[in-house]
């Protein structure tokens, strides 16, 4: 007989080795019966199984055998017995608490449904929110042109904010809207881990007016009067002479600033095509396409897409006007987009004890005239005062959603704390 140790180290060898097939089967039955009727086998049972198969794999159920009690591997039998004991036991107990917790219908997308870690969840109003950030490069698309430096450089710095309550899967969705809308992209992919960060991979606007036409279209240019912040892909409607058609428009050229980009041309300047391509052939041929060109309003040459008719009338009208339909499902990202265009942030800063806007009103403060800001909504004692008046008094503790400049907004921040 070996040594005391040894024949330890043999007895939880031999019940791991028998066990493993019994402890399954404990599983199984323990999680069976309580997912599929909602009954607990009792443990005694199911550790008699799980002895009786091991007796089956390794001769356990010798062990009750007058010859085999004496027998000098009494010892490492007894341990490998009470290794299955236990294992099949807690084997049950593990199946039957999972078949009790686990959801009674199951489907594909939720056995797939990732979700969001809570600590990247903050609570605005009583709900959830999550802000999403760009991590890492911003990958190319095979098959599409590279992306230039400086949108690589824009969409990386780019934070957007969501209800917390959104699937994963709604989140990239909203993501790619919102990168579509601000930069116009041919193609964009995202992918969010459970901390909201972000992979991006995208590829640029194309260059040349061709291929923005679809079969049967013509594209005009006219001198039109066209609304502020149109740009490349809005639906527009066009009244020319009395007449009106549906268009669709492809680029947009300040009158003015086409009168100066000639003498910039001079000097081997890029210079914007009407489809906000670049008609120069320097070596930053894509930079120019980096960002959307959009209208500032007023006075503007357009290029329209539309079908033949309509463009042979629409070439000789003298007074064109635009007017810009409203497009896509998810509009709050037009109006985030144009407020970023314009150089605009969102940003929610809380109100310290030492604060001087602590006690004072918004009409007092003057936050517009003195600090260049705009407070969309207040938050106090736990309820949102959106689009406040004058009269809206500011406490300590309170959150202020605020939209201005980077640099306004860096400088109201160390105000209000």
């Amino acid at each position: 007989m070996a040594s005391l140790p040894v024949e330890i180290l043999y007895g939880l060898y031999l019940g791991v080795l028998t066990g493993l097939v019994p402890a399954l089967i404990a599983w199984l039955l323990g999680f069976g019966f309580k997912y599929f009727t909602g009954i607990t086998i009792p443990g005694l049972g199911v550790v008699a199984l799980g002895v009786t198969i091991a007796g089956l794999n390794g001769g356990l159920l010798a062990l009750a055998d007058p010859s085999l009690t004496g027998s000098v591997n009494q010892l490492r039998l007894t341990i490998a017995l009470i290794v299955v004991l236990m294992g099949t036991l807690y084997a049950h107990g593990q199946g039957d608490k999972m078949g009790e917790s686990l959801p009674k219908r199951l489907s594909l997308r939720e056995l797939t449904k990732r979700t969001l870690s809570a600590d990247v969840i903050e609570l605005v109003g009583g709900r959830g929110q999550v802000e999403i950030t760009v991590v890492g490069e911003i990958s190319d698309i095979e098959g599409y042109p590279p992306l230039p430096a400086a949108l690589r450089e824009s969409i990386r710095e780019e934070t957007w904010t969501f209800p917390a309550d959104l699937p994963l899967v709604e989140l990239e969705s909203r993501v790619e809207t919102a990168l579509r809308t601000e930069y116009d992209l041919l193609e964009v992919s995202v992918t969010l881990d459970e901390r909201a960060r972000a992979t991006v991979a995208a590829a640029p606007p194309t260059s040349g007016l061709s291929k923005h036409l679809r079969t049967g279209e013509r594209a005009v240019s006219v001198d039109a009067l066209v609304p502020t912040g149109a740009a490349r892909g809005d639906e527009v409607t066009v009244f020319g002479d009395g007449e009106r058609f549906d268009a669709r428009l492809l680029g947009v050229v300040d009158v003015e600033e086409e009168s100066t980009s000639s003498a910039a041309s001079e000097d081997d300047q890029p210079t914007a095509a009407p489809d906000g391509g670049d008609e120069t052939t320097s070596d930053d041929d894509t930079s120019a396409d980096a960002t959307v060109q959009r209208a500032a309003g007023g006075r503007t040459r357009a290029t329209l897409a539309l079908s033949r008719q309509p463009a042979q009338a629409l070439v000789g009208a003298d007074d064109v006007r635009l007017l810009v339909e409203s497009r896509g499902s998810r509009r709050e990202f037009e109006l985030v987009g144009l407020l970023r265009r314009t150089g605009k942030r969102f940003r929610r800063l809380t109100v310290g004890t030492d604060s001087e806007l602590a006690g004072a009103t918004l009409g007092d403060a003057a936050v517009r005239d003195q600090h260049g800001v705009v407070v969309l909504a207040i938050r106090s004692n736990g309820s949102w005062a959106i689009v406040p008046r004058g009269a809206q008094s500011i406490s300590a503790g309170d959150d202020l959603l605020v939209v201005g400049g980077r640099g306004d907004l860096d400088a109201f921040g160390e105000v209000v704390a």
